[in-house]
């Protein structure tokens, strides 16, 4: 496993080198304009600046990180558990996708972070409400793609399978679920690119604690060097998780990789 894991990463920087480049050109960039167009340091400081005064705050960027990844996976996690199932009973449920799933699909057209003042209001400021729009942001994305990965199998997978004389055990396990995996995993990673998203509104919204809490309370405080790093570590976290989601797709599904590579 920890063999696979350094072998994709160190495989991702051969085929990103133009990315990190570019990415390395970006701040090069951002540092030096700072002085050739003389922009106020309390409007954008530059990226030395940024690492230098966040130092000092480091052990506070490391907690609120902790704190809003907790609340982020936590979310996260508890959506694929509820949504992968429903998903599957939906896709072969006549009942259930001429009721359900019409419902889901004119939820999903309502944004979710608008019930978050309402969930803080009457559960406070805990984890729970952050949970519980991390969760709805993700939830929806990870169903609504399982209902189209199980439900759009064809009918020659399940006539190979009869011939084969599989029982519907394995014909589930070593034939269905791996031909829906690919889809499902669509799903799975555009959720995780909301999971920090939802959960750093929901702070923004009502929180003592968190990196859209600090982001908040550094901006008040006209502190754009901490707002930036605040941001910084928001991003690192974002990136680890759809990282670890790409890892996993890599793992369970290899075969598929390989043919979308050719």
């Amino acid at each position: 496993m920890i063999t696979k894991a350094i072998a994709f990463v160190w495989n991702w920087i051969k085929q990103s080198w133009m990315f990190l480049c570019f990415f390395a050109g970006f701040f090069l960039f951002w540092q030096y304009s700072i002085d050739w167009f003389d922009i106020p340091r309390y409007i954008l400081p530059k990226p030395t600046e940024i690492i230098t005064k966040s130092s000092a705050d480091l052990d506070k960027l490391l907690y609120y990180t902790w704190v809003t990844g907790s609340e982020s996976v936590l979310g996260y996690v508890i959506a694929i558990i509820v949504a992968v199932p429903l998903g599957l009973a939906i896709a072969f449920s006549t009942i259930l996708r001429r009721t359900i799933y019409p419902f889901f699909v004119s939820i999903e057209m309502i944004p979710k972070i608008a019930f978050a003042p309402l969930f803080i209001s009457w559960l406070g400021f805990g984890l729970l409400p952050k949970v519980i729009i991390v969760f709805l942001v993700c939830f929806f994305p990870i169903v609504l793609n399982a209902i189209l990965a199980f439900g759009s199998l064809g009918e020659e997978l399940t006539r190979f399978c009869a011939a084969t004389g599989a029982s519907k055990k394995d014909a589930f396990f070593k034939v269905r679920l791996p031909a829906a995996l690919p889809q499902c995993f669509v799903g799975f990673k555009y959720a995780a690119i909301n999971a920090t998203v939802g959960a750093t509104i929901a702070e923004f919204i009502g929180s003592d604690q968190g990196l859209g809490f600090y982001i908040q309370i550094v901006t008040g405080n006209m502190r754009p060097d901490l707002a930036f790093a605040g941001i910084f570590f928001l991003t690192l976290l974002g990136l680890s998780l759809f990282g670890l989601v790409t890892l996993a797709e890599r793992l369970l599904i290899p075969w598929h990789i390989s043919q979308r590579r050719h």
